[in-house]
């Protein structure tokens, strides 16, 4: 049921291994978070082998060890390099379709499916699911479809629009299963920070981000509040946007600040320059300002990061722009190197479901046989892809999350 990424992929392996196959699929057409991933691209899974995507996923890692051995990163390049599509690995580790097309990606599923004799019926959502004493029956609006197994590839909440409205949840909660309360994952963060959002356009390339708890937090009673671990700590590029931030590092973040009850005593901690230490900036800057003096400080800035950053950051801390290097006080440089390697954004929220990637929470993994995806509750009931409590990172974790889980699941009814 749900003809995405695992669906397809499932329904193939189920019925290339003679097992008499029907793919429900409630869209007109299939596959519609495929074609729209990776700004169209479809980025299919990431350069690494089965540890490295066991890593990625924390402690939901380890539920996936036997469906990567099932199917690993390396498999499933194979797949689709064995359909004609080549396939490339970029600098982030993102493995993508060397057209940059993600219909070829789609049409490679979908012409093994139809080598399958996978039976494919679009338009036809499921509305109800029924436990037999005989296997299970499935309502759709075209009537009632007898089976004796079911592997359930809905999806989550994410990207509504593409028809991942979340159905399965309340499907599988009336069978018993338990519903981690769903979440946004891999969603644009906003701010109602002014600065943030009049940099729009602006990427930097490599920043640390950390989600930390904002000053805004503490209480009266609370004279020298303690410093805390940040939550998160991602290191990437990022977007600023007209709402606040988008690109990789900051959709990896925002998990953690919808999964967060007061997301709006949060801050993004932002270090602009990772790769030198906060005396390395402090040199630089000093370095910078004594080789022209003359020069309006701003301007020194500007050789170390984005003109516009350089502004919004001296606005931020009040510093005069018409300041020249040689008027720079101890006291200023202290501010600027705080801006650049501490700068604040506080939180207002997420671009939430409508603009999420990945969905966060899905039936509860423990309730779950990870050795073949079957349910421990309902026999001859399997579940793959997005609509289980795993969310990954970006870079086709997700995906191959996705594939692998479906296959094994394909493997075992």
């Amino acid at each position: 049921v749900g003809a995405g990424a695992a669906g397809l992929l499932a329904a193939i392996r189920a019925a290339e291994r003679g097992r008499r196959t029907l793919l429900l699929e409630k869209n007109r057409k299939p596959g519609a978070k495929i074609l729209m991933s990776g700004g169209t691209r479809c980025n299919i899974t990431h350069n690494t082998d089965a540890r490295g995507i066991v890593a990625a996923y924390g402690h939901q890692g380890r539920f996936l060890h036997s469906a990567l051995a099932a199917l690993s990163p390396a498999d499933v390049v194979a797949v689709f390099e064995a359909e004609g599509v080549a396939t490339k690995v970029e600098e982030t580790g993102k493995v993508f379709p060397a057209s940059d097309h993600a219909t070829d990606v789609l049409a490679a599923l979908l012409q093994r499916l139809e080598r399958s004799d996978c039976e494919l019926r679009l338009g036809e959502p499921l509305v109800e699911i029924a436990k037999t004493d005989d296997g299970f029956q499935l309502v759709t609006p075209e009537g009632v479809h007898e089976t004796t197994t079911v592997i359930i590839t809905t999806g989550g909440q994410s990207y509504p629009g593409c028809g991942t409205t979340g159905d399965a949840y309340r499907w599988l909660a009336d069978l018993g299963h338990t519903i981690i309360p769903p979440r946004p994952a891999l969603t644009p963060i906003t701010t109602n920070a002014t600065w943030v959002t009049s940099l729009k356009g602006i990427t930097i390339p490599d920043v640390i981000v950390k989600v930390v708890v904002s000053d805004r937090a503490t209480t009266s009673s609370e004279t020298k509040p303690k410093k805390k671990k940040p939550l998160d700590e991602r290191r990437g590029s990022f977007l600023f946007t007209h709402f606040g931030l988008s690109g990789p590092v900051a959709l990896d973040v925002s998990r953690t600040i919808t999964g967060h009850p007061e997301p709006m005593v949060l801050d993004l901690e932002c270090d602009f320059l990772p790769s030198q230490s906060i005396e390395e900036v402090d040199a630089t800057i000093l370095r910078e300002a004594a080789s022209d003096g003359k020069k309006q400080l701003i301007g020194v800035l500007s050789r170390i990061v984005p003109r516009r950053l350089a502004e919004a950051l001296f606005e931020k801390a009040a510093i005069n722009p018409e300041l020249k290097a040689a008027e720079m006080s101890k006291v200023i440089r202290q501010q600027l190197v705080e801006a650049l390697k501490r700068s604040r954004i506080p939180v207002s929220g997420t671009r939430g479901f409508k603009k999420a990637e990945v969905t966060a929470g899905g039936v509860k993994l423990g309730e779950v046989n990870s050795s073949t995806m079957e349910s421990k509750l309902v026999s001859n009931l399997y579940l793959a892809g997005e609509v289980l409590d795993l969310d990954g990172p970006i870079g086709g974790f997700n995906f191959q999350a996705a594939f692998s889980t479906a296959w094994l699941a394909g493997s075992h009814v």
